[in-house]
C-alpha cells in the first residue's frame, strides 16, 4: 500500500488532523527508518464499558496497527486523580485508587476485542508522573501560561459564570502532554473535546529543552448516542457497549433513527464509503438499518452470531413472536396488581407511567392486551409478559 493510500485509509471519518499534512510525513519518517509509529491513547478508567463512541477511537488505531504500528494505551491512574475537567461544567469527582484498579482492569480486556494485543502496549502514567518533584512539576508548569488554559471553552464558561476552578484542574492538560514526551508520542488519538489537551503535548514535545519531533493530533467525531441527540454515553443511557449480547447490540442498531446510519456506517464499519452512499441511497431504511446492526454484531461476534440475532429479531418483530431468551421475572405475589408487575419488573420509572402505559395498550400478558391499570391478574408459571416493544420477561411464581 502505497503512503497516500495509507494516508486515505487513515483519514477515512477523522475530523482534524493537525497539522493538516502530519500524518503523511509521520509515514514517510516511519517507512524511511523502518521504526514503527508510537500511537497513543490516553484513558481515565472512570467507567468500566467500551462503548462504539469510544470504539470508533479504538478501530482507528487498530488500522495504525494493521499498517504495522505500536499503540500505546495509556492508563490515567495520576491523572484520574486530579479528573479531566475536558468539557465539563463543574469540577469533575476524583476516584478512589480502588475504583481506578477495578475500571482499568475491565478497559485492558475490553481493549483486545478492538486491538491486536501484540502490538499493543499499556502503561500507567504514574509510572513517571509519580516520580515528579515539586521542582520538576513547576519547571513543567512554565511551559505554558494561565492566559493559554483559560481560553479553553470550558474553564472560559466557568470563569465567565463566576463557577469554581479548582488549581489542580488546570494542571491535567500539563500531566497529559507529559505523558506523550514521556513515550515520546507519534501519534495521540482522541475526540475534539481533547483538542487542548492533545496540543499541549505538541507544544511540550517542541520544547527546546525536550526536543522531540512533536505528534500529531488525529481527532475523530464524537459518535451521536441512541437518542440522535447527545453523544454516546453510558451516563445517558443512549449507548451500545461493544460486551453486550449481540441481540441486544441489534436491538439498540435497529432503533436508530434513519438520518443516524450514514455516520454509523462510517466510524462503527468498514463498509466502504461508496458502497454505504450506494445502501441507503437505494435501500429502503429497514433494509440499510438490517445491514447495519448485522456489520456491527458481526465486528464484536461473529458473523455466526449476527446472523442468529438478526433472525431472532425479526421473528420478534415481524412475526411478533415472544423472544426465546427473555429474563425470567419471579412475582413478589399472585394475583397481582398489573401496575405493580410493571413496577416490579423495572419496565416503568414510576406509578403513573406504568398506568400510563397499561391505559394505551403497551402490555401484554400471553400477547393479550390490558387496559385497566387498578386490576389485578392471575399468573400461571411461564406466562410471556411484554412491555412496549423491547421489553420482555418470562413470568415465574416463587
Amino acid at each position: 500500500m502505497t503512503i497516500e493510500e495509507q494516508v486515505q485509509l487513515l483519514a477515512r471519518g477523522a475530523s482534524l488532523i493537525v497539522p493538516e499534512n502530519g500524518l503523511k510525513a509521520k509515514l514517510e519518517k516511519s517507512a524511511k527508518t523502518g521504526k514503527p509509529l508510537v500511537v497513543k491513547l490516553g484513558l481515565d478508567p472512570t467507567a468500566p464499558d467500551i462503548h462504539l463512541g469510544f470504539a470508533v477511537v479504538l478501530r482507528k488505531m487498530r488500522q495504525f496497527q494493521d499498517l504495522g504500528h505500536r499503540v500505546t494505551i495509556i492508563i490515567g491512574d495520576y491523572t484520574t486523580l486530579i479528573g479531566d475537567p475536558s468539557g465539563r461544567s463543574a469540577t469533575r469527582p476524583m476516584l478512589t485508587s480502588e475504583q481506578i484498579g477495578q475500571n482499568a482492569a475491565t478497559y485492558v480486556d475490553q481493549l483486545a476485542v478492538i486491538l491486536d494485543k501484540a502490538k499493543t502496549d499499556v502503561r500507567f502514567n504514574s509510572e513517571w508522573l509519580g516520580k515528579l518533584s515539586f521542582a520538576d512539576l513547576v519547571k513543567l508548569t512554565s511551559k505554558i501560561t494561565v492566559a493559554q488554559v483559560l481560553t479553553r471553552e470550558d474553564f472560559k464558561k466557568r470563569w465567565d459564570a463566576n463557577q469554581p476552578i479548582s488549581l489542580h484542574e488546570l494542571l491535567y492538560p500539563l500531566a497529559q502532554g507529559y505523558d506523550s514526551v514521556a513515550i515520546q508520542a507519534d501519534v495521540e488519538m482522541g475526540g475534539l473535546d481533547q483538542t487542548f489537551n492533545i496540543l499541549t503535548g505538541r507544544e511540550l514535545q517542541s520544547d527546546p529543552e525536550i526536543a522531540q519531533d512533536p505528534q500529531i493530533g488525529f481527532f475523530m467525531p464524537l459518535l451521536v448516542g441512541l437518542d440522535g441527540i447527545k453523544k454516546m454515553s453510558k451516563s445517558l443511557g443512549n449507548y451500545i457497549a461493544i460486551a453486550e449480547p449481540p441481540l441486544s447490540q441489534y436491538s439498540k442498531v435497529m432503533s436508530l433513527g434513519d438520518a443516524q446510519m450514514s455516520m454509523y456506517f462510517l466510524l462503527c464499519t468498514d463498509v466502504p464509503t461508496a458502497e454505504f452512499a450506494e445502501i441507503l441511497k437505494a435501500a429502503n431504511p429497514m433494509e440499510a438499518k438490517h445491514r447495519l446492526a448485522r456489520e456491527i454484531v458481526t465486528i464484536y461476534h461473529g458473523t455466526d452470531e449476527a446472523a442468529a440475532a438478526s433472525d431472532e429479531w425479526k421473528r420478534i418483530h415481524s412475526a411478533r413472536q415472544f423472544p426465546s431468551d427473555a429474563p425470567e421475572l419471579t412475582i413478589p405475589e399472585n394475583p397481582i396488581n398489573i401496575v405493580a408487575l410493571v413496577r416490579h419488573a423495572g419496565f416503568a420509572p414510576s406509578n403513573g407511567e406504568a398506568r400510563r402505559l397499561v391505559e394505551q395498550g403497551g402490555v401484554k400478558i400471553n400477547s393479550e392486551k390490558l387496559s385497566d391499570p387498578a386490576a389485578s391478574i392471575t399468573i400461571t408459571d411461564g406466562d410471556e409478559f411484554q412491555v412496549g416493544k423491547k421489553n420482555f420477561a418470562r413470568l415465574r411464581l416463587g
